[in-house]
């Protein structure tokens, strides 16, 4: 996405092309429903006026929704206050091919969600999560602050939201592969917090698939766009008919 930004707003400031700098880093493959960008411009556009000159130019996978001027010392990724992500997985005994560009599809058994949310609860807070943190990451640490947590399902369908003032490379991805292996009961809840506690990376191997993420929001401190302007979220999928239903957890 950065590079094709680029090259549309290089069309079009007389400067040349800008270097992009967005909120948050995210692999191919994730979705963003809420990336912010910041940009540094010489030409005569409008702030209001570059969402329609620059979706003129681009695929229609990616679209400007709002711009706004900020102040010189304000950056997209270090002005954030918190980043939100949302995990979705699809617990159902069958493919869905309407969802499989947008969900992790877990069928084996039926998720014990309970016990997955009750991991993420302990792990709320400012901690070292240096176990989820993929190699090639430049932080020096992996100290970051677990917000907010949240696991719903709904029939098949199980979203995980998880709020946070920063996420590590690869973060959510090598989590949410702890919780799934928690909800199918190959992992304990006590092993998870333990590997996490100890900062055991090497006995973390599994990571989620990419197209099941997605960035639903950035926040600043001071509020940049109007909610209207904004996706705010994620769509949560709805599924008229479930199949049947996997075999509880025991």
């Amino acid at each position: 996405m950065q590079q094709t930004l680029e090259e549309a707003l290089g069309k079009l400031d007389p400067a040349g092309p800008s270097l992009c700098v967005a909120a948050g880093r995210t692999d191919t493959g994730v979705h963003a429903a809420a990336q912010v960008v910041h940009f540094d411009c010489a030409g005569p556009i409008p702030p209001q006026r570059w969402p329609k000159a620059l979706n003129g130019r681009l695929p229609q996978t990616i679209r400007v929704r709002a711009a706004r001027a900020v102040e010189p010392d304000w950056h997209a990724c270090y002005s954030a206050s918190y980043r939100r992500y949302r995990y979705t997985l699809y617990n159902g005994r069958l493919p869905n091919l309407f969802l499989q560009s947008w969900c992790w599809h877990r069928y084996q058994q039926r998720l014990d969600t309970d016990a997955m949310e009750a991991v993420l609860q302990a792990m709320l807070g400012t901690h070292d999560f240096s176990a989820f943190m993929r190699a090639g990451s430049r932080r020096q640490n992996g100290i970051t602050t677990l917000q907010q947590v949240q696991v719903l399902r709904q029939g098949d369908l199980i979203s995980v939201d998880l709020q946070a003032s920063g996420f590590l490379y690869g973060m959510v991805r090598l989590l949410m592969g702890q919780l799934v292996a928690v909800g199918e009961a190959r992992l304990t809840p006590e092993v998870l917090l333990q590997r996490w506690r100890s900062q055991q990376r090497s006995a973390i191997k599994e990571a989620a698939p990419a197209q099941g993420l997605c960035l639903l929001e950035v926040g600043y401190p001071q509020a940049v766009f109007e909610p209207s302007e904004c996706y705010a979220c994620q769509p949560r999928f709805q599924l008229d008919v479930c199949d049947p239903p996997l075999n509880p957890v025991a």
